[in-house]
């Protein structure tokens, strides 16, 4: 019994530190938090809402060997449309990024060659939260780490074409859900 107690003790010492160094693709935020209320900022200024309409800091970590690009996206799965409702599409951002800045949604702040693509607001760049009142809708936003350097797709696409080719060829996910209500 000794010797495999000794066996099964060498085993998983010696599969340490590659559990250790296979660290989880991770997304951050200063502005927004798992399970938590987005804040005025990241609520859209229009449609019965007064917020700011400001794009929260984004930063990731632990991207999974092979990435060559990334797509952030922002989504309520909770609108009443019957498709969920398309706040933020970013795409072809730079495998060397880390982060985009609060408010690179208004185009500023982000990496070159990265594109915003068209939103359910029918425009490009960040629309905030604005759920009809007295419900509470969830904000997913995510990061997809992606096996190709480019989507050949540009500022025209549609979210779910985005999404579409998103998920073709991605390698990793991370996100962070939050909420809002008025």
């Amino acid at each position: 019994m000794f010797k495999y107690t000794k066996s099964a003790m060498v085993a998983v010492a010696m599969l340490l530190p590659t559990i250790a160094n296979a660290a989880e693709f991770t997304l951050m935020s200063t502005d927004i938090s798992e399970g938590h209320k987005l804040s005025k900022e990241q609520v859209l200024n229009g449609f019965g809402c007064k917020g700011k309409n400001i794009s929260p800091s984004l930063t990731w970590s632990n991207a999974p060997a092979g990435t060559k690009s990334f797509v952030i996206t922002a989504y309520d799965p909770d609108a009443p449309t019957g498709s969920g409702w398309w706040h933020w599409v970013v795409f072809n951002i730079p495998s060397k990024a880390t982060t985009l800045p609060r408010g690179a949604g208004s185009g500023k702040g982000l990496p070159k060659k990265a594109i915003q693509g068209r939103t359910d607001f029918g425009s490009n760049g960040f629309g905030g939260a604005c759920p009809p009142p007295g419900e509470v809708h969830r904000y997913v936003f995510s990061i997809f780490a992606l096996s190709t350097e480019k989507l050949d797709l540009d500022e025209n696409a549609s979210a779910a074409l985005v999404g579409f080719m998103t998920r073709s060829n991605a390698l990793a996910k991370a996100t962070i859900t939050a909420t809002y209500t008025r």
